[in-house]
């Protein structure tokens, strides 16, 4: 269920930007789909967003920057390792240069990138680049 939240709140952020919308709004929220967006806007592919309410069903209000292409959340739960990581990677995004998969870990939700400095593995969440 909580997958299907995060892939939602992403294509609707996907849908915004292709619209070309400064600012979209997320319902019902998550803390995942939270560690999420601070993952991209650290990255710089969102401005900022703001969490209204988080003890209830809430919402978060997004403000973007007209740099995401695709966004998306895997419903199914994939498991990487550590040394998986990079071919995953490779697999999935478009480029070398550009995108990041975020994957939840014992340390956290991280980045590919700091996964792999940090040397460990998880579930991947999704993508974006």
């Amino acid at each position: 269920m909580g997958r299907r939240i995060l892939n939602d709140a992403l294509r609707s952020m996907v849908n915004a930007e292709r619209r070309g919308k400064s600012t979209v709004e997320l319902q019902p929220i998550s803390t995942v789909m939270s560690s999420f967006l601070k993952i991209m806007k650290d990255r710089g592919y969102i401005k900022d967003f703001q969490v209204y309410d988080p003890h209830r069903v809430g919402r978060i209000t997004v403000q973007l920057q007209g740099r995401i292409n695709d966004c998306k959340a895997l419903t199914h739960r994939q498991d990487i390792k550590a040394r998986d990581i990079e071919q995953y990677k490779i697999r999935t995004l478009p480029t070398r240069q550009w995108g990041y998969v975020v994957i939840t870990t014992p340390d956290g939700v991280l980045d590919h990138e700091e996964a792999l400095r940090r040397n460990v593995g998880g579930q991947v969440l999704g993508y974006f680049h």
